[in-house]
């Protein structure tokens, strides 16, 4: 992962370790830019909709690309000061790692110092098939069979007839790790007997009940984070570069353009301003660990905002109205478990609440969304869901693109869309309203709206991104909540401040239309200066009318299963709320507080 301390049990896709020549650690991140990276590289979806192809979305879009190189040269500069460095390499892991294999095996071969030349491959345990798929072509690559040895760690031994196994003077092996939850699975899982639940509550409440927080893992000695000590491997890794795509080396660093984005797409994210200046991430934020663990004393502990922010997390202008650690989460800087102990330490030090708890809380979704992942495998991705419920998606390329470039007619949607499309984040407010009005209203195939988030959001996660779509489409089983746009805004965005930043052709529209242009009369519109379909666009759904698939008022299969969104206040859905649905917001109205269990060991 992009950190190198305790605060990480993190990684990105392309994150591995090698142990071997003669002890030490390599550490080694890979840019993989013909699954991953590069403006070339499409989503499957979009390259086999032919109805979409036009507006094909890529895996990373070049905001995110930066921001993860970012994180990479942050953390090479932390190993490096810990006497330490990392490998940075270009092209397919399986590649690269061979190539780094054989030249270390050949280097060794021909020396005469007796160095064991066994490789040691570690990385982080996936859940899904695209990240699993390049740990199998890792196994192949090197001759390895992938062995599972419990629920949360796989590792992979040299079989005997491989065809890269002369290479080794021992036994070399391929070990995943389990990272990036707050809670290990080992304690987490047996309590269900091996699969979570369907629905979030009652797994929050036997965890909550039953479990601990595990300790950040102790800063690595430098002893510990040592390279390889042969000098003939050490030759070998310092100057590994080729000629077949692949690149790789410790002092070489990508760019943009070596990851493959053209010119359009660099200029989108390098022309100035670099950062806009309406973004609600943090002031002059940048990409990797150093950044993220001052962002956490500076909104905890320096800003004294943990304490309201159950309050204030759904606001959608500024940085200080939520935590903002997300972006860093999701790429591996930090640790979620650092996260819940500063939340435990404050809590300790100044106040204990609802919003010390509720940080916390959220962290607890993440794991849950992993592990849903984890059980549920592709079926998350299927355009039924879990549920297999099937549903006829509409899939029209105009709706689609207006909704993509925030020009709906409905003003709350769009300015989300503007925001993030201009800086890679949306509130969590707007994720929700942006999302029922694609699944929702205008019924598209929810997962072309995943996968636009994929290409956009800084702080894309796979399991979290694709299950909170799949949960606003209800196709989790769950209750369908249909958002109510313009109750949403006049809400959330009372004096239409957030609106009037994003959509400044709406600037001078008074404040009781605002949020409904397309209440205004003709006179009213030439009084403020905007003339519908002109200046702004006409809703591009009529609001007034219920989309069919909330006539019955229940979800795709009506059956209650999937988690329930917390926030209950504000939401306008014209379906029927069964009790059930009313007991749930008032349980998530009171939940307790400052109820987590922490293990008081050291990492």
């Amino acid at each position: 992962s992009p950190s190198s301390s305790s605060n990480s049990n993190d990684k990105d896709d392309d994150n591995f370790s090698v142990a071997g020549g003669g002890g030490g650690i390599l550490p080694i991140f890979i840019f993989d830019n013909t699954r991953i990276y590069g403006s070339t590289i499409k989503s499957k979806l979009s390259n086999n909709n032919k109805d979409s192809s036009s507006e094909a979305c890529r895996k990373c879009g070049p905001r995110r690309a930066q921001f993860i190189l970012e994180s990479v040269a942050d953390l090479r500069n932390n190993l490096e000061r810990c006497g330490s460095g990392l490998m940075v390499g270009v092209g397919r892991p399986e590649l690269v790692l061979v190539r780094i294999a054989a030249k270390v095996a050949s280097t060794a071969a021909a020396s005469t110092d007796g160095v064991s030349v066994a490789l040691n491959v570690v990385c982080q345990e996936e859940v899904c098939s695209e990240e699993l798929s390049v740990n199998d072509a890792v196994c192949s690559a090197l001759g390895l069979t992938t062995v599972p040895t419990d629920a949360t760690t796989n590792s992979a031994s040299n079989s005997n007839n491989n065809n890269n196994g002369d290479k080794y003077k021992s036994q070399s092996k391929f070990e995943t790790v389990w990272g990036s939850t707050l809670y290990d699975p080992n304690t987490t899982l047996p309590l269900f007997d091996g699969a979570i639940p369907d629905t979030f509550t009652p797994f929050r409440k036997e965890v909550e009940k039953s479990c601990k927080i595990g300790v950040p893992l102790d800063v690595p000695s430098d002893d510990q984070l040592k390279l390889p000590l042969s000098h003939n491997v050490h030759t070998v890794i310092l100057n590994e570069s080729g000629g077949d795509g692949c690149c790789c080396s410790l002092d070489y660093m990508p760019t943009l353009a070596d990851l493959g984005y053209d010119n359009q797409d660099i200029e989108s994210i390098t022309s100035p301003p670099v950062i806009d200046p309406r973004c609600a991430l943090p002031e002059g934020y940048r990409g990797g660990e150093t950044f993220a663990l001052s962002r956490v004393q500076e909104y905890i502990w320096d800003l004294d905002l943990l304490r309201t922010y159950f309050d204030t997390r759904n606001g959608m202008i500024g940085s200080n109205y939520s935590t903002k650690f997300a972006p860093w989460l999701a790429c591996g800087c930090m640790s979620p478990r650092y996260i819940a102990r500063e939340c435990s330490r404050y809590e300790e030090m100044r106040a204990k609440n609802k919003s010390t708890y509720w940080v916390v809380f959220e962290l607890l979704v993440r794991d849950y969304f992993k592990l849903f992942a984890k059980k549920h495998g592709d079926a998350i991705f299927y355009p039924s869901g879990t549920t297999g419920t099937v549903r006829k998606w509409d899939i029209k390329p105009i709706r689609l693109h207006a909704w993509k470039n925030g020009m709906t007619g409905f003003p709350l949607v769009d300015a989300n869309m503007r925001e993030l499309n201009a800086t890679g984040f949306m509130s969590n407010r707007g994720r929700q309203n942006v999302c029922s009005l694609l699944a929702i209203d205008l019924n598209i195939d929810w997962r072309l709206g995943a996968e636009y988030f994929e290409e956009t959001l800084l702080d894309y996660d796979v399991a979290s991104n694709w299950l909170n779509w799949a949960n606003g489409a209800g196709v989790t089983g769950g209750r369908l909540n249909r958002f109510n746009i313009v109750k949403q805004s006049k809400t959330y965005d009372k004096r239409g401040e957030y609106v009037r930043l994003w959509c400044p052709e709406l600037r001078d529209v008074p404040d009781e239309f605002l949020h409904e242009p397309w209440t205004m009369s003709d006179t009213q519109m030439n009084e403020c200066g905007v003339t519908l379909g002109r200046d702004y666009p006409f809703p591009i759904v009529d609001p007034t009318v219920t989309p069919e698939i909330m006539s019955n008022g229940k979800g795709v299969d009506g059956s209650g299963r999937g988690r329930r969104r917390e926030q209950g206040k504000g939401r306008g859905s014209t379906s029927k709320i069964t009790s059930k649905g009313k007991e749930h917001a008032h349980v998530m109205k009171s939940l307790p507080t400052g109820s987590w269990q922490f293990d008081k060991t050291t990492g």
